[in-house]
């Protein structure tokens, strides 16, 4: 087995040491957690860090919980916490439907919701469940925090508004009545990277609409989301037509690839396909049908 280029090792204990050590390292120290994107990377010679900061010891970012009505959730969060967490499935279905099918147990217990974020893998799930929720990201360095929305977060694959001296600490939910969500995924095999997949958040009053979001990976949608699509189903009661319709134009919208996994034009009909299924998910349990 192929191994990494040699690194020097680094252990951080807050969040504080964390974002100390990478000013004083500089842009070729990175954060490690559980590593299950980043090693493999280092493995092939893709990213070559000279310093690695191990911050499995930061226990002030491990945490779920609900504060001035947002899910809040620690960047150092495992998936397998986010999966099984009550008050997660009682607010978000959707993160729940993402993490389900995210690779495997051994990735779940020890992969974290902050560095797949961070990662910013364009096949990434719960960069569209995030997305969709329209959650917030707090980002901390030695100035303070500033929060950035979900839809900011990536500015292209495996880039995002992170400084090389910043750490993501926080996943912040705003939680509103009248929501349901879901996630819906096309992959090649269990636990494998999405062909596509798709998650929407819709919040009703009565039958109308009041607010939708839609998140979409793997199919080239700019920064995970469909604002189009979303903009012709605010104000209006659902039909499956005007879901369908909806979900046509969120295709529309993406710029997938061709690859091993399939291709342009097959992944744009699932994004449709998908879209449309996770929006009648999602309203179908914002009325407690599901």
């Amino acid at each position: 087995m192929q191994t990494p280029p040699p690194f020097e090792y680094e252990r951080a204990n807050s969040v504080g040491e964390a974002v100390a050590l990478l000013e004083r390292l500089g842009p070729e120290a990175r954060l490690v957690a559980g590593g299950h994107s980043l090693l493999p990377m280092m493995k092939l010679r893709l990213f070559r860090p000279e310093h690695l900061i191990d911050i499995n010891g930061v226990q002030e970012l491990f945490y779920l919980k609900v504060e001035n009505n947002e899910l809040r959730i620690g960047a150092m969060t495992r998936h397998a916490d986010l999966l099984s967490s009550a008050l997660v499935g009682e607010h978000f279905k959707i993160l729940q439907d993402a993490e389900r099918v995210i690779a495997d147990p051994i990735v779940r217990n020890r992969g974290t919701v902050g560095g797949s974020l961070c990662q910013a893998d364009p096949s990434e799930d719960l960069s569209a469940a995030f997305t969709a929720a329209k959650a917030n990201i707090v980002v901390q360095g030695s100035a303070g925090q500033r929060v950035v929305a979900a839809r900011d977060l990536h500015v292209g694959p495996y880039e995002t508004v992170v400084g090389p001296a910043e750490i993501l600490v926080e996943i912040r939910v705003p939680i509103r009545p009248g929501c349901g969500s879901a996630y819906e995924k096309v992959e090649r095999r269990v636990g494998d990277w999405a062909v596509a997949a798709a998650g929407a958040c819709v919040w009703m009053t009565g039958d109308t609409i009041t607010d939708v979001g839609i998140g979409l990976t793997a199919v080239g949608a700019p920064h995970f989301c469909a604002p189009e699509a979303e903009a012709m189903l605010v104000g209006t009661v659902p039909t499956p037509a005007s879901l369908r319709a909806a979900a046509d134009v969120a295709a529309q919208h993406t710029n997938p690839g061709s690859d091993q996994r399939g291709p342009a034009d097959y992944k744009r009909h699932l994004a449709g396909e998908l879209t449309f299924r996770a929006l009648t998910k999602a309203i179908a349990r914002s009325k407690g049908e599901l």
